[in-house]
């Protein structure tokens, strides 16, 4: 199955938190294979308390032999690994916050794990990273490209 997958960092090294978190989901998934990393952006938090420091974000695409949910749990043991507090005021700053994005055509409306992610189409800081390596993607209830979503985005 393939799996978009955001990550973001405005805690500490961010970069190597990036990183690392890449290197450690990679490690942890069985028979994952990595099919694309988008470059990295510097970007202004959204909906965060005035003075949050800049993020970097950015969006990598795997293939693995799980479910979604078997991966949310790699996902949210790389960021528990990294210092992420399983409990936490939402949008508070944080060392590495890694999304499931989507996972092939999947669509789910359990509140654990909505797929794809709800408010993906309304974010510049993941439709930038994801329109470098899937522009042309069509996700499950949109009617425009990745690369189309992000044209309707204002600057």
């Amino acid at each position: 199955m393939r799996f978009g997958i955001a990550l973001g960092s405005n805690l500490g090294e961010r970069a190597e938190n990036i990183r690392r978190g890449i290197e450690m989901l990679l490690a942890s998934v069985p028979h994952v294979k990595l099919g694309a990393s988008a470059p990295v952006y510097e970007t202004e938090p959204v909906d965060c308390a005035p003075g949050t420091q800049s993020f970097l974000n950015t969006v990598i695409e795997i293939e693995a032999d799980c479910t979604p949910q078997e991966l949310h749990t790699h996902l949210k043991a790389v960021e528990s690994a990294l210092g992420r507090p399983e409990q936490r005021e939402r949008n508070s700053p944080r060392t590495l916050d890694l999304d499931l994005l989507y996972a092939d055509d999947v669509v789910s409306d359990d509140p654990a794990l909505i797929l794809p992610h709800p408010r993906l189409h309304l974010r510049r800081f993941v439709l930038q990273p994801l329109a470098d390596i899937r522009p042309d993607l069509l996700l499950p209830g949109q009617t425009q490209s990745i690369a189309g979503l992000l044209a309707r985005l204002p600057a």
